[in-house]
C-alpha cells in the first residue's frame, strides 16, 4: 500500500460526553467521507465505528465515533485534526474535478495573464472552499466555477477570474 494520502475532512469539536466528534467533510457529496471505514487522523490510522448526520443538518454537519475515543477529553484532543485516506482508495476524479491536494503548488494566473502566485492551501468557509494563493500578495479566491476557470494539469497552472489588485 502506498503512503500517499488525500485530505478528505477535518475533525471538529467534541459532541457529547461519549467521544463523538463533529466532522467537516471535504467530499462531494459530504456523506462520501463515511464510505471509508479507516481514516488517518494525523499519522494515526483509526476505524470509524459510527457516523450520522447531525439533527437539523444543512448537509455537511456530521458526527462520528472513532475507535479508541471513548470520552469527551479524548475527543477534544483530536479537535482540529485533518482526516485523510489512502489515495488508492479514492475514485479517479471526473471531468472538471480535482482533489484539492493535487492543486497545491500550482501557479495561479488571472484572465488578464497576471501571475498571482502559487496555491498554498485551502480554507473551508460556510459558503465554499477558498484557495489561498501566495505571491507578492495573498489572494483568497473562492473555489467556484465562476472564479476557477481552468486547470491545466500538465502545466501545473490555474486560470482564475480574480483581479490582481483585489
Amino acid at each position: 500500500m502506498s503512503d500517499a494520502r488525500v485530505e478528505v475532512g477535518r475533525l471538529g469539536a467534541a459532541h457529547g460526553v461519549r467521544g463523538w466528534l463533529r466532522v467537516q467533510s471535504f467530499t462531494d457529496p459530504p456523506q462520501r467521507l463515511f464510505e471509508w471505514k479507516r481514516w488517518f487522523v494525523g499519522d494515526r490510522e483509526m476505524q470509524v465505528l459510527e457516523a450520522r448526520p447531525q439533527h437539523g443538518s444543512s448537509g455537511n454537519d456530521w458526527v462520528a465515533l472513532l475507535e479508541g475515543v471513548a470520552d469527551r477529553d479524548a475527543a477534544r484532543r483530536l479537535t482540529g485534526q485533518m482526516v485523510s485516506v489512502a489515495r488508492e482508495l479514492l475514485p479517479p476524479p471526473g471531468p472538471r474535478e480535482h482533489y484539492r491536494d493535487d492543486l497545491v503548488g500550482f501557479e495561479a494566473m488571472n484572465l488578464e495573464g497576471a501571475l498571482l502566485g502559487v496555491v498554498d492551501h485551502f480554507v473551508d468557509t460556510p459558503g465554499n472552499a477558498v484557495m489561498v494563493i501566495k505571491g507578492d500578495r495573498e489572494y483568497w479566491v473562492p473555489v467556484t466555477t465562476q472564479h476557477l476557470r481552468e486547470v491545466r494539469v500538465e502545466a501545473r497552472t490555474l486560470v482564475v477570474d480574480w483581479p490582481e489588485d483585489f
